[in-house]
C-alpha cells in the first residue's frame, strides 16, 4: 500500500526544492540564505547543489512546476513573497497535481493495483468516484461472504439463480452496478458464488434497481428470491412493505414504476411469474450486505 502523500515526499519535495534552491542560487543567494529560504540544512542545499539529490523527470519538466519554482524564487530572493505565502502557492499546486493529474498518475504508477483509472481520481475527494467504486466493492464482498455463510441461502435461490447488486451513489446505467458475475446457483444444497464482482456484469437485477431508483426509491442495492407466499408473508413480519407488478412487462421501468407509485415505500418488489415466467421476488436494501442480511432471515 502506498500513499499519495508518499509520492509528494518522495517524488515532488526533493525535485521541487532542488530546482528551487538551483533558482536561488542563480539569483546570487548565499548556500546559508538558500537553506534559511527553504527551511533545510545547509549540508542538503550543498546536496541538491551538486545533484546528490535524485529528481523525477517529470516533475522537474512539468511547465507549472517550472513556473512556480521561477514565481517563489523571485519572490523569496526580492523579498516580495514571505515564506508562508510560498508555502501556500506550493501546496497549491501539490493539491492540483494530486487532483486527476500529474501526482495521481505516479501514484497509479507506483501502486498497480490503481492500474486502469489513469490518474483520473482525487484521494483527497471523498465524493471522487475511485472511493465511491471501492465502497461499493467491499460492500459487495461483505455481502458476498454472508450469502456463503447462510445455512440454507441455497433454498431461497430460483430456478434462473440469484444475483446480488449495489450501484453507484450517481449510477445512471447497468455500468454503474456491481453485482456477481454469472449469478449466484444451487450447487447440491450450498449457494456458490463464481467469481468476485464486477461492475457491469447484470442486466436483470440491475435494470430492477435502476427502475426502483428512477421512481423515487433511495434503495441502492437489490437480492433476487425465489417467489412464494409464505416468504412474502414473512418478509411482511419482518417489517419490509411489498409491491406486485406485472411479470409480463415489456418495459420493466414502467412496471416497476407502476408498483412503486402505488406503494411508494416498497423495500420487496415481486411478481408471481407468467407464460415461460419464473415468478422472483427482489429485495431492495441500501447496500447489498444488508439486502443479504434481509434474506439471512428467511431460513
Amino acid at each position: 500500500m502506498k500513499f499519495a502523500e508518499e509520492i509528494v515526499v518522495e517524488e515532488f519535495l526533493p525535485t521541487f526544492r532542488s530546482m528551487l534552491a538551483a533558482d536561488l542560487r542563480e539569483r546570487g543567494l548565499t548556500q546559508s540564505e538558500v537553506a534559511d529560504a527553504l527551511g533545510v540544512s545547509q549540508s542538503a542545499v550543498s546536496k541538491y547543489a551538486h545533484g546528490e539529490v535524485a529528481q523525477n523527470d517529470r516533475v522537474r519538466d512539468d511547465e507549472r512546476v517550472q513556473a512556480l519554482v521561477a514565481e517563489v524564487g523571485e519572490g523569496l530572493a526580492d523579498g516580495s513573497m514571505s515564506p508562508v505565502q510560498a508555502l501556500v502557492e506550493v501546496e497549491v499546486l501539490v493539491r492540483r497535481l494530486e487532483d486527476h493529474d500529474l501526482i495521481a498518475q505516479l501514484h497509479e504508477e507506483a501502486m498497480p493495483e490503481l492500474e486502469g483509472y489513469g490518474g483520473d481520481f482525487n484521494v483527497h475527494d471523498p465524493d471522487d468516484e475511485l472511493r465511491a467504486t471501492e465502497r461499493v466493492l467491499t460492500s459487495m464482498r461483505r455481502a458476498i461472504r454472508v450469502v456463503e455463510n447462510t445455512s440454507g441461502f441455497a433454498s431461497l435461490i430460483p430456478a434462473v439463480g440469484s444475483n446480488l447488486c449495489e450501484c453507484l451513489p450517481d449510477a445512471e446505467g447497468i455500468d454503474d452496478v456491481a453485482a456477481v458475475p454469472g449469478r449466484i446457483f444451487d450447487v447440491k444444497g450450498q449457494a456458490t458464488i463464481p467469481a468476485e464482482p464486477e461492475f457491469g456484469t447484470s442486466e436483470h437485477v440491475a435494470s430492477v434497481l435502476l427502475a426502483a431508483r428512477e421512481h423515487g426509491t433511495d434503495a441502492r442495492a437489490a437480492l433476487n428470491l425465489r417467489y412464494d407466499p409464505d416468504l412474502i408473508d414473512r418478509l411482511k413480519e419482518l417489517g419490509h412493505v411489498t409491491a406486485e407488478f406485472d411479470a409480463e412487462y415489456d418495459d420493466v421501468d414502467e412496471a416497476v414504476g407502476e408498483a412503486l407509485s402505488a406503494t411508494p415505500d416498497a423495500t420487496v418488489l415481486y411478481h408471481t411469474g407468467g407464460y415461460g415466467i419464473e415468478p422472483i421476488t427482489y429485495v431492495l436494501a441500501d447496500r447489498a450486505d444488508e439486502a443479504a442480511r434481509a434474506a439471512r432471515k428467511l431460513v
